[in-house]
């Protein structure tokens, strides 16, 4: 694990190293608050937690420097806790463990959390430096940014201090984000008076896994298989062509990433049993031929087990098929103005049903309120159809691109005059935590960079080594020329 001490810049990789030691999957952040607040405490800077679990820290202008404008370096502390099947990490008490291959840094069997470690490696690189002149610098390290924006959001307003915000959780290097798209949690739920199981029948749990998953707004429009949605097919199928009952599903386990596992446990009379087997290999084939060129895992399982006492009642389970069946997930409209941009879309995250609860959890992103509305209320019309509750929550609006900001075209020089290529300006289909802040702290100039990550949320992630360098040394030199 300590291979990645030994990269270069060593400010950056040395602190990501120190990150991937300290536990910290959304939800459970006691100790890398306290980890970020006794690093402050060394490097000589002042560092509070905020009331939203943020921490916040200022560090002082080089004398002299003190009437530039003031900087807000940004990232968020929490990563996705991501794992392989076959994995038996605990994210809650155990390090990252980290290897390079060739050009890239990565993990092993779990998310690696450079999505957002990097960025948060960078800002205490910035804390700590004593050769870099700078004006007033505050960073903001948020809270559970990847389950709701919630650090964002409980951002106390009149906090920071700063004239420019630089957000540094994109992952393409040489691309400078201007916007980003709005999010909205939509949860749907059922309770039911589970039956008893036929005391005829046997129990089959098929499970589908070996998808790609991964970042819900950033591959969104790749095509990739989502195991919720290809699941509802087969269980379909099952019930009509093998007398299947439904018992229990379990599939997805973030909201915000494409989910790659599902699982369901059927009852079903014994002789129908060879017949469920030849089906789950029929569409284990029709997958692989219709995801051809996305996806090149795909396994479907099935396996004999004991069979549960009770499922659930043949016409809350039909609803239920019906609704997840007829759910939109993917995209739903590019953006006009940007045709290569995502505009609306919804994921399918996370479905379980059992013992008498039914809970589906989505997240739809777009980066125009009316068309968030707008998927929120289809998805409400789906469920409301198969009688659930629909309930939304967390929701943050888009951020306008503004293609004359000062720091943009300041940011763009100095990565031309070092890279000797234009940057590319953009807009992401991602939700980014500056529009939240934005909306507390509307008069700062933002833009969001970062280095180069691929397959973000999911245990493919990895680092692109090359890029660490060139992202380091656009920081410096911006915050220099500030």
């Amino acid at each position: 694990m300590s291979e990645i001490k030994n990269l270069q810049p060593a400010c950056i990789w040395k602190n990501f190293h120190a990150l991937t030691q300290v536990p910290r999957p959304s939800g459970h952040l006691e100790k890398i608050q306290q980890f970020l607040l006794d690093f402050a405490a060394e490097a000589g800077v002042d560092a509070f937690k905020d009331p939203a679990g943020n921490i916040v820290m200022r560090k002082p202008a080089t004398p002299g420097m003190e009437d530039r404008k003031g900087v807000i370096l940004q990232a968020h502390m929490d990563m996705v806790p991501q794992k392989s099947p076959e994995s038996t990490h605990n994210f809650e008490t155990d390090p990252i463990e980290t290897w390079i291959d060739g050009d890239w840094v990565k993990a092993k069997g779990t998310t690696l959390g450079a999505d957002n470690g990097i960025g948060v490696a960078a800002i205490m690189a910035v804390m700590e430096a004593k050769d870099m002149r700078h004006g007033p610098i505050n960073a903001l390290i948020t809270a559970d940014e990847e389950t709701g924006m919630y650090g964002a959001n409980g951002l106390p307003e009149k906090e920071l201090e700063g004239d420019v915000l630089l957000n540094l959780d994109s992952e393409h290097w040489g691309k400078f984000v201007i916007g980003s798209a709005g999010g909205i949690d939509v949860t749907a739920t059922l309770d039911y008076q589970e039956v008893d199981t036929d005391p005829e029948d046997v129990a089959v749990k098929v499970t589908l896994k070996g998808l790609r998953g991964g970042h819900s707004g950033l591959e969104i429009h790749e095509g990739r298989a989502n195991a919720n949605k290809q699941m509802v097919r087969f269980v379909r199928e099952a019930i009509e062509e093998c007398e299947a009952r439904l018992a229990c599903w379990h599939g997805g386990n973030m909201r915000n990433a494409i989910p790659f596992k599902a699982e369901v446990v059927l009852t079903l009379p014994a002789e129908n049993v060879e017949a469920l087997k030849e089906l789950v290999a029929d569409w284990k084939a029709d997958l692989e031929d219709q995801f051809k060129n996305i996806e090149s895992g795909i396994e479907m399982l099935v396996e004999e087990v004991e069979a549960p006492q009770k499922e659930v009642p043949v016409e809350i389970q039909d609803n239920l098929i019906d609704a997840i069946y007829a759910c939109h997930d993917g995209v739903v409209r590019m953006i006009p103005s940007y045709p290569k941009v995502v505009e609306t879309s919804s994921n399918l995250a996370i479905i379980d049903i059992e013992g008498g609860k039914a809970v589906i959890k989505i997240l739809a992103r777009s980066s125009r309120e009316d068309m968030k509305d707008y998927v929120v209320k289809m998805l409400e019309s789906c469920f409301n159809m198969a009688g659930m509750k629909v309930e939304t929550a967390g929701s943050y609006g888009g951020w306008d691109p503004n293609p004359d900001s000062p720091i943009l075209h300041h940011l763009l020089r100095i990565y031309k005059e070092q890279n000797g290529e234009d940057g590319i300006i953009q807009v992401d289909h991602a939700g980014l935590e500056c529009s939240v802040i934005l909306g507390k702290y509307p008069h700062l100039d933002v833009v969001s960079l970062g280095p180069t990550m691929k397959s973000p949320h999911t245990t493919s992630e990895r680092c692109y080594i090359p890029t660490i360098a060139p992202f380091w040394a656009l920081l410096r030199q911006a915050l220099e020329e500030i």
